[in-house]
């Protein structure tokens, strides 16, 4: 499957996307233009073959860490205020197409935009607050678990904090 990564764009047509995850559907198909286009608070990229097939998506924001989420061998480096990362909101496979490495390419490209991030206006990693399906995939990724304090969601398992540091430059 011949992929490229690129900006979701306000006629690209979402409808047929399906993850099997009907919240992640519904954000993509509700949401993520508007986040893009109207709000700008996210940008949300997809995996696209040549037939206009949407394999996937990412959608990516900017965003804040504190340093007491981070192992105690990481804090002692860095400053004891906010910390600017990558936060990864949103990762979804098309049903279609999983097996394929959709996600590692979106990965790779959310990889990539740190990067930028990090030598244009300071980045030390990417965050996603990872589902408990999706924890496995993250850490083989290299992702580790942040520190947490608990929360209530009700019936709805929480989901994990991970984190990936940028290597240095």
């Amino acid at each position: 499957m011949k992929l490229a990564v690129r900006r979701l764009e306000p006629a690209d047509d979402r409808s047929a996307f399906r993850s099997g995850n009907p919240d992640l559907d519904r954000f993509f198909l509700r949401y993520a233009g508007q986040n893009q286009f109207r709000h700008y608070i996210g940008t949300t990229y997809i995996a696209i073959d040549a037939r206009n097939f949407i394999a996937g998506f990412a959608t990516v924001t900017a965003s804040e860490l504190a340093p007491a989420a981070l192992p105690s061998s990481r804090r002692r480096r860095l400053p004891q205020y906010p910390l600017p990362v990558l936060r990864l909101a949103r990762l979804a496979t098309d049903e279609r197409a999983r097996g394929h490495g959709v996600g590692q390419l979106l990965l790779r490209s959310t990889i990539l935009l740190a990067q930028q991030m990090a030598t244009t206006i300071g980045c030390i990693g990417i965050v996603v607050d990872a589902k408990p399906e999706a924890v496995p995939f993250y850490q083989k990724l290299g992702f580790l678990p942040l520190e947490t304090t608990s929360g209530q969601l009700g019936d709805r398992p929480e989901p994990l904090p991970m984190f990936l540091e940028l290597p240095p430059t």
